[in-house]
């Protein structure tokens, strides 16, 4: 390359040649002339005679040469890249020429001056063009983005004074350095230069993506790491890069999303769109020198809205199609007449097991590739529809009533608090409606499941039933003593289930006995003349109570409630003073609202000693304080009994 310098018409430049690790001239050849403080790191040696350069926030004035055999020639900086120096030298000369002399040498030198300043400007724009190779000489870059502010500020100066003679302003140094850049990062991403091993079952846009993507991570952690160092903070260089990564990024991607993708390509793109590309900028050298949010969305919604329709309903096929294969197992395993598996006394089943593991790992999943959690519940849509096929295949195990049936309603009842469980406290993953609907069929699961274990044990209890309530009942404590037993019988062939799950259907066994106890008591026609048989009435309630209530809680029955029912019931037999009987049915009536008045009359007309008259007083006063007093229900019982 031919250059050209003040002093000489043409000079071999040696752009290659040594420099020492700062950029600066050796020892004893620095220029003797006062630089301006343009951006921290490239200053000039303090000199009683100060050169006027753009910069300098002062009157202008005569530029004075100070003669110095150590200074070195603009080709020597040039070629020593201090192009720093070398740019401060063209502006010099510029001002020099188009301050005064003879047009003949203006004419001369200014050719001159616009070959000088068009080879730094080459060169100037080739060190940027390279500042993302490894081993780039930061002192040189450093120096050329001096450079390029210089010329930027020497623009400026040309657009206040409204005019220059010079052909090459405005140089637009930092516009021709942006474009470059914009230039470098797409060639990169065109062909990067990173190489990566690819699993094999990736495809060609798979892995494509993903050595853009390296590439993309490598060339922005080299600029966070040594390219900023060369520019001043105000410049924010690793957002402008971010910025054109991102946008080229974009480019690429739209160019491939105008393809038909299959789904594996599809989830790929949506994953590294929302998860892998975002994840590039979360590590500490990026993450305080770039603002994300400012980048934006890297597809536009039109593009990620079809991706994400064909990804989520991709997803959805996925988890119904292994939710099938779940429940044909299960009812394969049933018609084979096998019994489910026994773990620790329980019978379990892996149906909510495996389900519940799949709805959790494909919404969340779902909702981080898609970056929205309403987007992904749509995945767990079709959960009811599931449930509503697990429903029938419990009532088809509890209508054919195989030997092994009993067995698997006690696995089901795990499966349905298992799944109650989890939809209650990860509701996130489901579609408000579908998660109402699901917890309804669960209930009623459960309470199926309830009815067909429970029904043989209040079959074999039916004779006793009937005894309730009667004269013999009241004379002698046998009959209930041949019940107790009747039931610690049949209360065992119930064990089979998860504790929780026994202790519920333990704890409904309780209340339907208890109901049907006081439902016998208040229709069985005893009738109590006397003080004596009400006491004795009283009595044996309260045993009874105790009785019920010892081996229900022995079997993991938490109902204690159902004793102070019956205890309650039992005050109202043995008590003989009005107002006593008035306070005890308030009591009972403000405990449990459901209480109707056709049930307080046929407690009160088992104590035949009672008038007419103070049962309507005894009605009236629960009526009244009913009306005063409002109660929310804790519990109903009443309501079971009869109306």
């Amino acid at each position: 390359m031919r250059l050209r310098s003040k002093s000489t018409e043409a000079e071999t430049l040696r752009v290659n040649a040594p420099t020492e690790p700062s950029g600066k001239p050796p020892a004893g050849r620095r220029l003797k002339m006062k630089f301006p403080k343009i951006w921290a790191g490239n200053k000039g040696q303090k000199d009683p005679k100060t050169i006027q350069v753009p910069g300098d926030r002062q009157d202008p004035a005569v530029l004075e040469e100070e003669p110095d055999k150590g200074i070195l020639s603009f080709d020597q900086n040039v070629e020593q890249r201090h192009f720093y120096e070398a740019a401060v030298q063209l502006v010099q000369r510029e001002q020099l020429l188009f301050g005064g002399g003879s047009q003949s040498e203006d004419h001369r030198e200014a050719l001159m001056l616009a070959t000088d300043h068009k080879i730094l400007e080459t060169i100037v724009l080739q060190t940027i063009k390279e500042s993302l190779n490894k081993g780039q000489d930061a002192a040189a870059l450093a120096s050329a983005v001096n450079a390029i502010q210089l010329q930027e500020e020497q623009d400026q100066l040309t657009n206040q004074s409204g005019s220059s003679a010079a052909s090459w302003r405005p140089s637009r140094w930092r516009h021709l350095h942006d474009t470059m850049l914009a230039s470098l990062v797409e060639e990169r991403l065109e062909n990067p230069s990173v190489s990566c091993e690819s699993p094999q079952q990736q495809s060609s846009i798979q892995a494509g993506v993903q050595r853009v993507g390296l590439q993309l991570k490598e060339d922005l952690l080299t600029v966070a790491k040594a390219v900023q160092t060369c520019y001043p903070p105000e410049r924010n260089i690793c957002q402008l890069y971010a910025e054109l990564y991102h946008k080229n990024m974009s480019d690429h991607l739209k160019k491939i999303v105008d393809f038909v993708l299959d789904d594996g390509d599809c989830t790929f793109l949506l994953r590294w769109v929302t998860e892998f590309y975002p994840g590039l900028y979360k590590s500490a050298d990026l993450a305080s020198q770039i603002d994300t949010e400012a980048l934006g969305r890297l597809l536009p919604v039109e593009l990620l809205g079809p991706l994400e329709q064909q990804y989520l309903s991709r997803q959805k096929v996925e988890m119904m199609t292994f939710i099938t294969r779940v429940l044909e197992e299960a009812k394969e395993m049933w018609r084979n007449g096998d019994e489910p598996t026994l773990e620790d006394g329980c019978f379990v089943s892996p149906v909510s097991y495996d389900i519940i593991q799949l709805i959790n790992g494909i919404v969340r999943s779902a909702e981080i590739v898609v970056g929205d959690r309403e987007k992904a519940q749509c995945v767990a849509s079709g959960l009811s529809d599931s449930l509503c096929r697990f429903r029938d295949f419990q009532d088809d195990v509890m209508k054919h009533n195989k030997p092994n049936s009993r067995s698997f309603i006690k696995a089901n009842l795990g499966c349905i608090h298992q799944f109650r469980d989890f939809i209650q406290r990860k509701s996130s993953l489901f579609p408000p409606d579908v998660a109402e609907k699901s917890l309804a069929i669960l209930a009623d699961m459960k309470q199926s499941a309830h009815l067909f274990l429970l029904s043989p044990f209040h079959k074999v209890l039916k004779p006793n039933y009937r005894k309730l309530g009667t004269c013999d009942w009241l004379n002698s404590s046998a009959l209930m003593a041949t019940m107790m037993d009747s039931m610690e019988n049949e209360v065992q062939s119930l064990e089979g289930s998860l504790e929780s799950c026994h202790q519920e259907l333990m704890g409904q066994l309780h209340q339907e006995v208890a109901v049907e106890y006081v439902r016998r008591l208040l229709r069985g026609g005893v009738k109590l003349k006397s003080p004596a048989l009400q006491q004795a009435a009283f009595v044996r309630v309260t045993s009874d109570a105790e009785s019920l209530h010892s081996l229900f809680s022995e079997q993991g029955s938490k109902e204690d409630w159902l004793k102070d029912v019956l205890v309650m019931i039992a005050g109202v037999l043995g008590l003989q003073d009005l107002p006593a009987i008035q306070m005890q049915v308030v009591t009972l009536g403000s405990t449990y609202p459901d209480l109707s008045e056709k049930q307080i009359s046929a407690l009160l007309k088992l104590k035949t000693n009672l008038s007419k008259e103070d049962r309507r007083t005894v009605k009236s006063t629960w009526s009244d304080a009913l009306r005063e007093i409002s109660v929310s229900p804790t519990h109903a019982f009443f309501s079971r009994v009869f109306h």
